[in-house]
């Protein structure tokens, strides 16, 4: 659907093409005449998120190295939906097997979100993963090193405000996770 606030691609050319990601300068026309030269736009894949909580209301954390920021924090499990995965819930039960070797017969999606409408294309799925168990040993990446962390839930609700998560795209996979918990209260 065409709105009027939408921009007009002029020209379009890649300056990086690559699995993860590709980078795009558009030169673009606002419905005011102004045109916009360079837009840069990142085009990623979909990615999906996963709280994963077990009998004992323990979520599995993954604590990892993230050279963005050039720290090793604690994040919930999640990547990148693979072109064997079908939909992002296969993706959600895979990445969680490999990562953490936890899995769940009881996985629901809670959200959709858009990591940053203005610059990227991608949507991260979330979802809720209950009554997980370990099952098997991790299975990561060549650039993956990660140690598997279970924190009561409620002590992670608690670290929030002290920056235990500091990947915003997860504080929120956690909020519709406890929204769907019923553990949200709204005044």
């Amino acid at each position: 659907m065409v709105t009027p606030f939408d921009w007009i691609v002029l020209k379009s050319k890649y300056l990086v093409k690559d699995r993860w990601i590709s980078v795009r300068s558009d030169t673009c026309q606002m419905p005011n005449g102004t045109i916009v030269d360079p837009y840069y736009v990142l085009e990623y894949p979909t990615w999906v998120n996963v709280v994963a909580l077990t009998k004992n209301q323990e979520v599995i954390l993954v604590k990892q190295y993230r050279h963005g920021l050039k720290q090793t924090i604690i994040e919930l499990p999640s990547g990148a939906v693979e072109t064997e995965d079908v939909l992002p819930m296969e993706a959600a039960k895979r990445e969680l097997l490999e990562e953490t070797g936890y899995t769940s017969n009881h996985f629901i999606e809670t959200g959709i979100l858009s990591p940053n409408p203005a610059t990227h294309t991608n949507l991260t799925h979330c979802f809720l993963a209950t009554d997980v168990e370990c099952v098997a040993d991790l299975k990561l990446d060549l650039t993956e090193q990660i140690d598997v962390v279970l924190l009561p839930l409620k002590k992670l609700i608690e670290g929030i405000d002290k920056g235990i998560l500091l990947q915003t795209l997860h504080i929120s996979s956690l909020f519709f996770a406890l929204k769907k918990l019923d553990k949200v209260q709204f005044y």
